[in-house]
């Protein structure tokens, strides 16, 4: 913006300046033409009365056009009764030793129209010739008559261009050269804010969501008189309270796993006891009487599902707590064969279906865990689906590195609003909160966990009529064949 109203300020005053000497020039050439005017004449004294103008008057009317100060192109037109009579323009026919030579050519019909379009007053006006260019004509009366006089502009058209084009030169690689300096100016002055960037970004890239935080990474310091440096070290300040606070929430965490896991394996004898002791009861040869019976019956259930309450919460325990897996090559097929066969003899009301390829499908992995997460799975849709439900349990090849099983009922499906917590802790919708149901809502969490621990991830998928779980699992070795299936169903 600065530079366009620099440019055309300097193009308007160039401009004006360029006229007025274009008009000096007209009126010098003007003068010549018609001569001084006849109240500037002085009297005769030799032949009294008024001056004669005879020793003024021009021999050539026409011959100022070639004269001193006339420039090469000048237009000249005798006036008779406001009439154009001659009209003619200087041109250059040839050199010679002397200097060019020039001649005087008549103007055209169009030409001498123009010429007459001009206004007829004092000042100068500019006219388009057609074929001769922008003049800058004006008229001039004196002694040898009325003359209109025309100068070309070339001249200054081109001066003007030349400018017109130096000033765009001059702006446009001012304007280069202004954002290369502040295309490095700025990089430099943004070199802090982009470590300031890359820090923050390594930060977002943490797995800060679950076990031992490690959150080292800070802003290299700048300086602090600058807004990116207050900005780093204000960065700085945040990672140091938000790692005192994972640590802390950490160590909370580490304590309260801890406990879970000391109390659920120190609860484990007394449950077992109670268990023993409520049996041996009921089936001591002493006579009890029916609420008797009925009491210690309910005093074992309770204590089995306790007991499988604290084995879950022990398992979780230890599996937060990173404790290694018994890790051995593992045979997936015969691990859903084997878990199907368990789901049957606990359901036989439902409907069993196992797919399975044609290949074995091999993990490493932890068996006793993997075969515990199918179980999970097969009786979690056992115990949320009416009895006739058609239940498949499908596994697949993922890829090259990846096995997939996939757990499918064809039951009345899970609410949308507990789909997004269903592999949380103790999450349970309202039909399994039941005690005859014996859900105690950690088993698809240990399904995560243990999954998660094998470097696995687990998932769901719901609508009415079809619920998917699926568990997905590295592979431990790639085969080619195609993935013909086996189909079993009770």
């Amino acid at each position: 913006m600065v530079a366009a109203v620099i440019g055309t300020v300097t193009t308007i005053a160039f401009r004006s300046y360029l006229y007025d000497q274009a008009d000096g020039r007209l009126r010098e050439v003007a003068g010549r033409a018609a001569g001084p005017q006849p109240t500037t004449l002085l009297p005769d004294p030799d032949r009294g009365g008024p001056a004669s103008f005879d020793g003024l008057r021009l021999k050539d009317p026409m011959g100022f056009l070639v004269g001193p100060g006339a420039p090469l192109g000048t237009v000249g037109a005798v006036l008779l009764d406001g009439e154009l009579q001659t009209a003619a323009v200087s041109t250059e026919v040839a050199d010679d030793t002397e200097g060019p030579r020039y001649k005087l050519r008549t103007l055209d019909e169009q030409q001498r129209a123009a010429l007459a379009a001009v206004p007829r007053d004092d000042a100068p006006h500019t006219a388009e010739l057609p074929g001769l260019g922008s003049y800058r004509v004006a008229y001039a009366v004196g002694v040898n008559g009325t003359y209109l006089v025309g100068t070309p502009l070339a001249e200054v058209d081109d001066a003007l261009s030349t400018l017109i084009v130096v000033e765009l030169s001059v702006t446009g690689a001012g304007l280069v050269a202004a954002s290369l300096a502040g295309t490095v100016l700025v990089r430099i002055a943004l070199r802090p804010l982009r470590r300031v960037a890359a820090t923050a970004t390594q930060v977002a890239e943490l797995p800060l969501h679950s076990g031992e935080p490690v959150l080292h990474q800070r802003v290299p310091e700048a300086d602090p008189r600058t807004e990116v440096g207050q900005v780093g070290a204000a960065i700085n300040r945040m990672l140091d309270h938000v790692h005192a606070a994972l640590n802390a929430r950490q160590q909370s965490e580490t304590r309260v796993r801890r406990f879970v896991a000391d109390a659920s394996h120190e609860l484990r004898t007394p449950l077992a006891s109670i268990r023993g002791y409520a049996e041996l009861t009921r089936r001591g040869p002493e006579e009890c009487g029916p609420d008797t019976r009925h009491a210690l019956g309910r005093i074992e259930s309770e204590a089995v599902r306790m007991t499988g309450l604290v084995e879950d919460l022990l398992l979780l325990a230890r599996l937060d707590a990173g404790r290694p897996l018994d890790v051995v090559e593992t045979d997936l097929s015969a691990l859903v064969v084997d878990a199907v066969s368990d789901a049957r003899a606990a359901g036989p009301g439902h409907g069993w279906r196992v797919e399975l390829p044609a290949e074995p499908v091999c993990v490493r992995g932890d068996s006793a865990r993997l075969h515990q997460v199918l179980l999970n799975l097969l009786g979690n849709a056992r115990a949320h689906t009416p009895p006739g439900t058609k239940v498949t349990a499908r596994l697949r090849i993922e890829g090259a590195d990846a096995a997939v099983v996939d757990v499918e009922d064809e039951g009345p499906g899970i609410p949308a609003e507990l789909l997004p917590h269903v592999f949380e802790r103790f999450a349970r919708g309202d039909a399994s909160r039941s005690r005859h149901a014996g859900s105690t809502g950690l088993g698809l969490s240990i399904v995560r966990a243990v999954v998660a621990a094998h470097g696995g991830a687990a998932s769901v998928d719901s609508v009415p009529g079809r619920t998917t779980f699926s568990v997905r699992l590295p592979r431990t070795q790639d085969t080619s064949q195609p993935d013909h299936r086996l189909i079993t169903q009770a």
